[in-house]
């Protein structure tokens, strides 16, 4: 599958951002505006991440997306010469793409994917929290699926797809000693660096960043443009 970046072309690839558990497009705006001056189309997503499963937050949030690009251009998608559509994601947004590509199979018009601090591989926050009735309404249905037994959506929804390009950036600072204190080794006081892993990943990279704001940083949005450019973080 073509992933290749065309900004001289007359209609430039479309960059589609996914925020993570509780947040909105606000927590994504450093990185929107920065591809903004790569000068692609950029669709900064809002979503009720709190309001339901995985799997249907993953076909609310990227099912109208896909759908209008076919719609809008049904013959030229499946060319090489169409316009690409990445995704950027943070945290649970990197859990929806996986969920969608499990259900529905690489759109034609899918690019490349950045996954910021993605819990792959779950998070043993939620193990260890996920039956208090105070976690359970500050993260919704989406929040409790989210631990690292067998069952849970990350590890059941299993390697990408083949062709799939997708680039993941992790954090290994924390803020929340309290959370870090659950999570063996190095941490971004969510998700450990290990499980932001996923099988069949093109590239990973390691920045000094908390969960919370790596995203914010100039460094994360620099790395996210060089993978969307040529399929590879800058070193």
């Amino acid at each position: 599958m073509a992933a290749t970046v065309r900004l001289s072309a007359a209609v430039p690839d479309t960059v589609v951002l996914l925020h993570g558990l509780g947040r909105g497009p606000l927590s994504l705006k450093r990185v929107e505006l920065a591809l903004r001056a790569e000068g692609y189309n950029v669709r900064n997503l809002d979503y009720p991440s709190r309001s339901a499963d995985v799997a249907a937050l993953a076909d609310e949030a990227l099912g109208p997306v896909f759908a209008a690009a076919v719609s809008a251009n049904p013959a030229r998608n499946s060319s090489p010469a169409a316009p690409r559509i990445h995704l950027v994601t943070h945290s649970l947004g990197g859990i929806l793409v996986r969920q969608y590509l499990h259900d529905h199979g690489v759109p034609p018009t899918l690019g490349r994917v950045v996954m910021l601090a993605p819990p792959n591989a779950g998070s043993e926050v939620v193990d260890r929290l996920r039956d208090w009735k105070l976690y359970q309404w500050i993260n919704g249905p989406a929040g409790l699926q989210l631990g690292t037994d067998d069952a849970s959506t990350p590890r059941a929804l299993g390697p990408l797809p083949a062709g799939v390009q997708v680039g993941v950036i992790a954090g290994d600072r924390t803020i929340n000693p309290l959370f870090s204190a659950l999570l063996p080794g190095a941490d971004d006081g969510k998700v450990t660096v290990a499980a932001t892993h996923v099988a069949g990943e093109a590239d990973h990279l390691t920045l000094p960043a908390t969960h919370t704001w790596i995203m914010w940083r100039g460094d994360t949005a620099a790395q996210v443009a060089a993978f969307l450019r040529g399929g590879r973080f800058s070193r």
